[in-house]
């Protein structure tokens, strides 16, 4: 699985060798894949909710100011590798061609609790090429707001190994974790799935959304994410167009 990952915090394996990412494939308007920072926007049970306010407020005062606070694995976001890795990079460590390109969006629709396998990858296309970023559509976003959308699929560490033979650049999920889901946690879980990838630099988006429209296609990404010093992970605004070319 992943070396080094007995002993916490240690363990990062460097970036894995990836083509230069080429840009302007995409065509036609870009589409939001983000959910709205808001107090409601999904956030996990075990981290306090975002909290708004104003510090400054109209007709009252000259201007508006909103203060936010919030962890950075709220909402739509990036995971850096320093999230598991003390020995990894951090978020402003991380090259910026590594959170834009071309990738795929596979649709695999799931039922709670249910594992995305390899073999289910494996018959999924368009084809991964190496370099890609792959969004994977469950339909588990439209549960937001639900009671189920706390028992979201997962991923196989077999899956999370293949897709690093695969040489991708990033894995976007509409869920909270590729790791498997909480309830069904053992005692002494630690994350294999974030390990195999962040271990190697590729990154890992939760909590994507609206994305459903490019199923089945190539598309062009922008993980927009913020450029926190030290930190492992970002809030982040993710654009994709789909990409009408075969591959």
């Amino acid at each position: 699985m992943c070396e080094g990952c007995h002993q916490r915090g240690y363990g990062w394996k460097g970036w894995i060798e990836l083509p230069p990412p080429q840009v302007g494939l995409g065509t036609g308007p870009w589409i939001d894949l983000s959910h709205r920072v808001s107090p409601d926007m999904p956030c996990a049970s075990i981290f306090p909710k975002p909290s708004f306010r104003k510090l400054k407020e109209q007709p009252q005062d000259a201007f508006n100011v909103t203060e936010l606070s919030m962890v950075v694995h709220a909402g739509t976001h990036v995971d850096s590798p320093r999230h598991y890795f003390l020995d990894g990079p951090a978020f402003e460590e991380i090259p910026l061609d590594r959170l834009y390109g071309p990738g795929v969006v596979w649709h695999l629709p799931k039922e709670p609790d249910e594992v995305i396998r390899v073999a289910e990858l494996e018959r999924s296309r368009p084809l991964l090429l190496p370099g890609d970023i792959l969004a994977i559509d469950t339909g588990w976003s439209t549960r937001f707001g639900s009671d189920l959308y706390d028992r979201h699929p997962s991923l196989s560490v077999e899956a999370a190994e293949w897709l690093l033979d695969k040489k991708i650049k990033l894995l976007a999920c509409d869920f909270a974790t590729p790791d498997l889901v909480y309830h069904l946690r053992e005692p002494g879980f630690n994350w294999p799935v974030h390990n195999v990838l962040l271990s190697r630099g590729i990154l890992v988006c939760e909590h994507l959304t609206g994305h459903t429209s490019l199923a089945g296609h190539r598309a062009e990404f922008i993980f927009a994410a913020l450029n926190i010093e030290g930190s492992d992970g970002a809030p982040a605004r993710i654009l994709a167009r789909k990409i009408d070319v075969a591959s």
